[in-house]
């Protein structure tokens, strides 16, 4: 196991906040699994489990279950260092319902068992921006998805170092905070079901990936299109996570190629698109949001993203 980072601020490749949660997974109506989740989670973590440099900035509760999504980051070798475990707050918890038969899930922020509501996800704010602050200026890429004050200014400090702004929005919270990421951003990540109505009209300089369910996704800028098709899986067992494997795959592609935000273009990303698709098709044979790395390993994974589609 690779040992966490000890840290200069300038080591930094990833830094990111957004949607971090305790994932309860339970399979056909049982629990059998607790495991760090959300978007924003999912992505950072798998990152540091392929060795790549992250920092996660976020506030959880001081709680067992901060506690344990801490250990989870640390044990993938991120620097853990800008993590809050707020007082009196209770870490947020996700139940995913999950039928194995057809791969089908479904999230509540409300326990199946007890049907008590589940503690929520909370963004950061100053207290944890300014100890971050140096490091947003030197990472290579900001992720985030969702948006906040004090989310938006993370953003503005990132962007002003030169870094790579990736924002994967799943919905519109906020108008004006949200017209201000996507200004901001290098790459915006969505769905065509969710969003597509919402972003197709809006002007910006981003490169766009609009996902598209089983079919593919398409890769769009001001000059032009790139469909993808969708690479099939092997087998379905548990869709979750799978297009945040995508959102790893170009990330860590991105890392090795070192494209500046001037030099991006729809064109330039299909390589580390098309790597994250096959990491998504290997994840949908096994349960869970990271289930490919759980089951065989990040190696496994490293050799997925750098293989070549038949």
């Amino acid at each position: 196991m690779r040992l966490p980072i000890s840290l200069l601020d300038d080591a930094i490749e990833v830094a990111g906040t957004g949607f971090t949660v305790l994932d309860r997974i339970y399979a056909d109506g049982d629990l059998t699994d607790e495991t760090l989740g959300g978007s924003c989670g999912n992505v950072l973590v798998s990152l540091a489990m392929l060795q790549r440099h992250v920092a996660p900035v976020l506030a959880l509760g001081d709680d067992n279950e901060g506690e344990r999504l801490v250990e989870e980051f640390s044990q993938a070798g991120a620097s853990v260092r800008f993590i809050s475990r707020r007082a009196g707050v209770r870490s947020p918890i996700l139940a995913q319902e999950l039928d194995t038969a057809t791969g089908a899930h479904d999230f509540s922020f409300r326990c199946p068992v007890t049907r008590e509501d589940l503690p929520r996800y909370q963004p950061i704010d100053d207290g944890e921006l300014s100890p971050a602050m140096p490091v947003l200026s030197t990472c290579f890429v900001f992720y985030a998805d969702r948006v906040s004050p004090t989310i938006i200014e993370a953003m503005k400090t990132a962007s002003s170092g030169g870094a790579i702004i990736f924002f994967e929005p799943s919905d519109v919270d906020h108008e004006d905070l949200f017209e201000a990421a996507l200004q901001m951003a290098s790459i915006v990540k969505y769905s065509a079901d969710r969003l597509g109505a919402r972003l197709e009209a809006t002007s910006s300089g981003a490169v766009r990936i609009v996902t598209h369910g089983a079919a593919g996704l398409e890769i769009a800028d001001d000059s032009g299109r790139v469909w993808c098709d969708a690479i099939p899986a092997e087998s379905v067992l548990d869709t979750c996570g799978c297009g945040d494997m995508v959102s790893v795959g170009l990330i860590d592609w991105m890392i090795s190629h070192r494209p500046t935000s001037q030099e991006l273009h729809a064109a330039g990303l299909v390589d580390g698109v098309v790597a994250g698709q096959r990491l998504a098709a290997e994840n949908c044979g096994y349960a869970g949001a990271r289930g490919v790395f759980k089951a065989r390993g990040a190696e496994y994974a490293r050799g997925v993203l750098s293989r070549e589609t038949a």
